[in-house]
């Protein structure tokens, strides 16, 4: 897909659905007493993964699945393989989980490490310490289990989604630091949305009693990591957006954006920033910096490294196509901005966040003009947004196949 330079960014935007609450909720949906009831789910194939995959195992029973023996293909869905190989420890049966070859070199040690220690029983169909996994379910005990915080997030929301059903009280410790805490806030939140009360120490430890989840009428609200390329867009341009579907208590980290937004003023001014509580929409920071006066470094991303692809790795060589000086390490990018944004042709790396980043190079701003992007793969963003190119185009009647 080339997109031509064009300083026209404005106009409304009514949001997806949030990943993240998406697939929350299915499962938790799917493992509740009684019929559940959504609407504003996300259409994409992260969540048409997990969907497909609940399809597949049938209704839970006290989080035991009708269906006792199933191979699961679940893409490059992260939410989905982690929250899917704890839950699925708690029934009676035989499962595989497998996805596409990127997700078969993203790291699952550490979550079935602690699982084991409750008494699962999985085992690597390939190489230890990632999926495929295979699960000969039979239960999960309760009592006390660590996880390490720095490397996924998600391994600490698949152990806390599946406590209510182990044998006994679950009390979760952490061991460091907690990455991506406003996750981990999401999660809790739906879990007693959904009936279940956590027991959070200040992000520390969490304990969970027993109990069983009770089915909810629930709206999903519209996805902040997807809102933020529209609203660094009309920063770029000095557009007028408006973006619809966001709540005000929104239960999303990234948020944040806008608050990184306000920190570089009208006129983008380089600054550091810490992207610890949003890592996702802090991709989005990398375009904006190529039109900011000034450098600007970006740290609390070492989970850049473990995602669709080694985020770091692949958005500083991007951003060198255009022009920038890049500079990282394993948990920081900084990026001097180029005098002149240059024409490339961007290699997505299967990342969504990817191709949705680089759309934004060819905006023109007051001071500085974007270039001709091409963008390599561009379906890619089915992942989260399948029609983000399609609002994009309505923004800026620039998109040419």
């Amino acid at each position: 897909m080339i997109l031509k330079p064009t300083s026209h960014f404005s106009g409304e935007i009514m949001l997806p659905g949030s990943k993240s609450i998406s697939n929350r909720v299915l499962l938790l949906g799917a493992l509740a007493e009684g019929r559940s009831n959504f609407t504003g789910i996300l259409e994409s194939e992260d969540t048409r993964y997990m969907r497909n995959a609940l399809e597949r195992l049938g209704k839970a029973t006290n989080a035991n699945f009708a269906n006792k023996n199933e191979n699961l293909f679940l893409g490059n869905a992260g939410t989905a393989m982690r929250s899917l190989a704890a839950v699925l420890c708690l029934g009676e049966g035989e499962y595989i989980l497998r996805g596409e070859p990127r997700m078969h070199e993203r790291p699952i040690k550490d979550l079935v490490d602690a699982l084991c220690s409750l008494g699962a029983n999985i085992g690597y169909l390939g190489n230890i310490g990632f999926p495929p996994l295979l699960i000969a379910a039979k239960g999960l005990n309760g009592g006390k289990v660590s996880i390490k915080g720095n490397i996924s997030s998600q391994f600490l929301s698949a152990l806390l989604i599946a406590a209510p059903y182990c044998r006994e009280s679950l009390e979760i410790i952490v061991d460091g630091e907690l990455i991506s805490k406003p996750y981990i806030y999401m999660t809790v939140r739906l879990m007693e949305r959904f009936g279940i009360k956590v027991e959070n120490n200040d992000f520390k430890s969490f304990k969970v009693e027993k109990g069983r989840y009770k089915a909810q009428s629930f709206n999903v609200e519209g996805d902040a990591s997807s809102a933020s390329y529209f609203w660094a867009g009309a920063a770029i341009t000095k557009g007028n957006v408006l973006v619809k579907g966001l709540e005000e208590d929104s239960l999303q980290g990234d948020v944040k954006f806008l608050d990184v937004l306000k920190e570089m003023g009208e006129e983008l001014n380089g600054i550091t920033v810490d992207a610890t509580l949003f890592p996702d929409a802090a991709m989005t920071i990398c375009p904006v910096a190529c039109y900011a006066k000034g450098k600007t470094k970006i740290t609390g991303i070492a989970s850049w490294k473990v995602k669709e692809t080694d985020r770091i790795s692949a958005m500083a060589t991007e951003l060198r196509k255009v022009g920038a000086i890049v500079e990282s390490t394993e948990d920081s990018i900084s990026i001097t901005p180029p005098e002149k944004i240059l024409p490339a042709t961007i290699e997505t790396y299967k990342d969504h966040r990817m191709a949705m980043c680089f759309s934004l190079l060819s905006l023109n701003s007051p001071h500085k003009s974007g270039a001709e992007i091409t963008i390599l793969d561009p379906a890619c963003v089915n992942k989260t947004f399948p029609n983000y190119f399609r609002e994009f185009e309505k923004l800026t009647n620039s998109v040419r196949d």
